[in-house]
């Protein structure tokens, strides 16, 4: 049996990779038919599982690949089907240790933190690979958030100077603000080959400070927030605009709940550190991923 990784077309969304073994067992319960669009490393693009000899049980050859094709499964081309892909991400571990080191000093004097975040970004966007989005860039600068950045330092020092406990308040609805421009800010500013994407994050202020009162909460429960944080990811992805496209997140509370605690035991070792990190991104983008709108039941 091949070890290769599949993927498939599945309601609009693109489900996998899984080992062949699975996908044989889906295609043996019947949740994968003759006419579901399957891919795999090696193919041109995607063929449907009965025209693959030796995939479907009807078909008696063993599976014939195309020479390899480089990259990511393509789209899907079937009318309203699935078209779009997975998002990627990947980059040096030590490249990462020695950048995310400088910034974390320098942001420990405060007034250099729009810099250090903009010089951060405009390294780690490229290395995320967007279907049909070659040479991701970033192209903001840091004049556009130093008002807003510097605005929040003000409130919170004239804040703990009167030191009146209702006006704490008044900080935390600055700093869910705060995070809301950000959000703005890094969506507006995403390039492909210098072109700005044109994209918009629309998602409101309210529906964030929602998101983070209910994350808060969801901590009582010990486990709950990671739901609720898969919940707020998927809102997040809904809420960018600009494009043809939906931006899907599927990654479920309970395979981050099972990442989290394996980062966080790796991560007391310190040395696991750099490659824990790469990890998680690398599973966030790989659950993150580009539909048709419309395709999605419901939408």
């Amino acid at each position: 049996m091949s070890n290769r990784n599949w993927f498939y077309a599945s309601e609009g969304q693109q489900k996998g990779p899984l080992p062949e073994g699975q996908l044989r067992d889906l295609i043996a319960r019947g949740m994968v038919r003759s006419d579901t669009l399957v891919w795999t490393e090696g193919m041109a693009g995607w063929q449907k599982a009965g025209e693959i000899p030796g995939l479907v049980p009807s078909a008696g050859a063993p599976p014939v690949f195309p020479p390899q094709a480089a990259g990511g499964p393509p789209q899907v081309v079937a009318s309203g089907s699935y078209s779009g892909g997975p998002l990627s991400i990947d980059f040096g571990i030590w490249d990462f240790t020695w950048r995310s080191i400088v910034f974390a000093i320098a942001s420990c004097f405060v007034i250099p933190l729009p810099w250090m975040l903009v010089w951060y970004l405009k390294w780690l966007i490229p290395h995320v690979r967007v279907p049909g989005r070659p040479n991701l860039s970033f192209e903001g600068t840091a004049m556009t958030v130093v008002p807003w950045f510097f605005g929040a330092i003000v409130l919170f020092v004239v804040v703990r100077l009167l030191d009146i406990q209702v006006l704490n308040i008044l900080v935390f609805l600055a700093e869910i603000a705060l995070y809301w421009l950000f959000f703005k800010w890094v969506i507006a500013n995403l390039a492909s080959n210098g072109q700005p994407l044109g994209l918009s994050f629309v998602g409101t202020p309210w529906a964030l400070l929602g998101w983070t009162l209910l994350s808060v909460v969801s901590f009582i429960t010990i486990i709950g927030w990671a739901w609720v944080y898969a919940a707020a990811t998927r809102w997040f992805c809904r809420n960018i605009e600009g494009t043809r496209h939906e931006v899907i997140f599927n990654g479920s509370g309970l395979e981050l709940l099972w990442r989290a605690i394996v980062a966080a035991i790796a991560a007391a070792f310190i040395i696991p550190i750099p490659w824990v990190y790469r990890w998680l991104w690398q599973w966030f983008a790989s659950q993150t991923v580009l539909v048709e709108r419309g395709s999605q039941p419901g939408v």
